[in-house]
């Protein structure tokens, strides 16, 4: 949808009363959630149009398979039912199903849910409104305003239930107290809200407008409105600096590339967290070039830093209470007389080098300055690395589901857990650096920079290429979590701001708002490393020789033939 629409979301005090007949209206939940909405509730947005017992009849004309929805009156009202049942590896919300019923809607829109499910359908209704057009039609702004009914004692009811009740002439189910919600919700959803829709207007903008210079003018405003420190690293210093990767990467475009990082150090902080974000504002391929139809929605390459910046804008201004980095990688990757080959030999800002045998496998060289920087100078204790890297994601994951890589076994629970409770799904992926890392095996290099056989586990090795350039590598002390979201960044020709809640969410426990720590994982310092971790075995990627770990010993032997 290209559309101009204001988004706002009313709190128990500033609900008005408004009819169909004047303001559209559309009232959206699931079935059995509906069914225990008393006409009480919603007659302030319903009469005089539609009386109780139209309500009652709509109500019994649902049947969604997923969705399904039935007109109140005319064209300008409209209840919406979303699934009842999802599968384990889905939001129980049914916010990936929401555009469907709310699609091109403006007016009042009731969302009828449970309160852990506020988060991820707000979410949902700010992916529906892009903000970027230049379409020269759109000239008037419409409004949407979204008011949530929550019902605070919801109870799971099967469909077998509802039917035994139906038969006996009953009520499908009972009536439930529901409450608006308060002020610091709504206030933390406007935030929320309006980080998504910036950064889907970061990807849905052209290089030509979204280039590298203009993405560290969004950086710039976002250290404004939250008060963090900025370091910029841009151009040339780059190659001065030691970052070979995004140097190197950027360096045949006409805006230079950039490293930004942005700060929140509040006092008593006592973890560092780092968030890095693979930003391409375009991706040709360079040298090793895509071809017509894989290069177009290219612009899309810069998902991952515009998450983690629309991230971090609501975490701080949501009152996060531990150390946080925001670490952008920009760089377009472009094709001119200084573009990097194949065959260079790079050496990143870990001190690693690397033999490129693939330009276009440019982002985890972006990366491992990313996250090298992370380690090294800003001593995270946690970093979390999120790109649109591989288009192997897709196979792996799928469209739907980030795909998660981690050196700590607990955070892919806490991965899977906060994909489900914000609505940007994901599921764990391999990881086995011993199999997967002499994918890389160079002659001339510590490591290439693309896998010899794309038949093993291509997603995986990726992430395990950007973590061999933290501080000691795979020994790093700390958490280690890679994000590739190549399939979920986009659906259609519209970006889906995938990775801003889940984010959110993840790190939840650290936020000064309520609502968001409601459904955050817990998390314990045990879950964080402070000593150093070992592999059980170890490769040389320069002579691929395999080097066993002997137990209680910490001595290296040669396998025996």
């Amino acid at each position: 949808m290209s559309s101009r629409v204001e988004l706002s979301f009313c709190h128990a005090e500033n609900t008005s009363v408004t009819s169909p007949a004047t303001v559209p209206i559309s009232i959206c939940g699931k079935l059995e959630l509906l069914h225990q909405v008393s006409f009480e509730s919603i007659k302030h947005r319903l009469e005089p149009q539609v009386t109780p017992a139209l309500w009652k009849k709509a109500l019994f004309q649902l049947n969604p398979s997923p969705t399904d929805r039935t007109s109140l009156y005319l064209s300008s009202a409209y209840v919406c039912a979303l699934p009842s049942k999802m599968s384990r590896h889905i939001s129980s919300s049914g916010s990936i199903y929401f555009n469907r019923v709310i699609r091109f809607f403006t007016g009042v829109l009731i969302v009828v849910c449970n309160r852990n499910e506020v988060i991820p359908l707000a979410s949902a209704i700010a992916r529906s409104y892009p903000i970027y057009s230049q379409r020269t039609t759109l000239k008037k702004v419409k409004q949407l305003r979204v008011e949530f009914l929550v019902v605070d004692d919801y109870q799971p009811v099967s469909l077998k239930e509802m039917k035994e009740r139906m038969e006996g002439g009953l009520d499908m189910l009972p009536k439930r107290s529901l409450s608006h919600l308060d002020s610091e919700t709504t206030n933390m959803l406007t935030h929320l809200t309006e980080s998504i829709r910036l950064a889907g207007k970061i990807v849905d903008m052209p290089c030509n407008e979204m280039h590298t210079d203009a993405f560290v003018e969004e950086a710039k405003r976002v250290a404004v409105e939250t008060k963090s420190k900025m370091c910029l690293i841009r151009g040339t210093e780059l190659k001065d600096q030691g970052f070979g990767g995004l140097w190197n990467v950027g360096k045949a475009a006409t805006r230079p590339p950039a490293l930004v990082v942005l700060s929140h150090q509040p006092e008593g902080a006592k973890t560092t967290i780092s968030w890095v974000g693979k930003g391409i504002v375009y991706d040709t391929g360079g040298l090793s070039i895509k071809g017509k139809a894989t290069m177009p929605g290219m612009k899309r390459d810069c998902g991952g830093a515009a998450a983690i910046l629309g991230a971090y804008r609501t975490a701080v201004q949501m009152g996060f209470k531990e150390t946080l980095h925001c670490v952008l990688c920009l760089a377009e990757n472009a094709v001119g007389p200084e573009s990097m080959r194949p065959d260079d030999i790079i050496t990143l800002y870990s001190g690693k080098t690397v033999e490129v045998n693939n330009t276009d496998a440019e982002g985890r060289l972006v990366l491992g300055d990313g996250v090298a920087y992370a380690s090294k100078d800003l001593k995270s204790d946690i970093i979390v690395d999120v790109a649109t890297l591989t288009g192997t994601q897709s196979i792996t994951t799928g469209k739907y589901h980030g795909a998660i890589l981690s050196n700590i076994e607990q955070w892919e629970t806490h991965c899977l857990h906060s994909g489900k409770a914000s609505g940007d799904h994901a599921y764990p992926i391999i990881y086995c650096p011993e199999f997967q890392f002499t994918e890389f095996a160079s002659h001339v290099a510590d490591m290439k920079n693309s896998v010899n056989d794309r038949m093993n586990a291509q997603t995986s090795c990726a992430g395990i290429f950007i973590q061999s350039h933290l501080e000691d590598g795979f020994d790093f002390s700390g958490v280690a979590l890679h994000v590739d979201m190549a399939g979920p960044a986009a659906s259609g020709e519209r970006a889906t701001s995938w990775g801003v809640s889940f984010l959110l969410t993840l790190f939840g426990q650290y936020s000064g708002n309520a609502a968001i720590r409601a459904i955050a994982p817990e998390i314990s310092t045990d879950e964080i490393p402070t000593k150093k971790r070992r592999l059980d075995q170890i490769y040389n990627p320069i002579t691929q020789t395999q080097h066993v770990l002997v137990p209680n010993s910490g001595a290296l032997q040669l396998p025996e033939n």
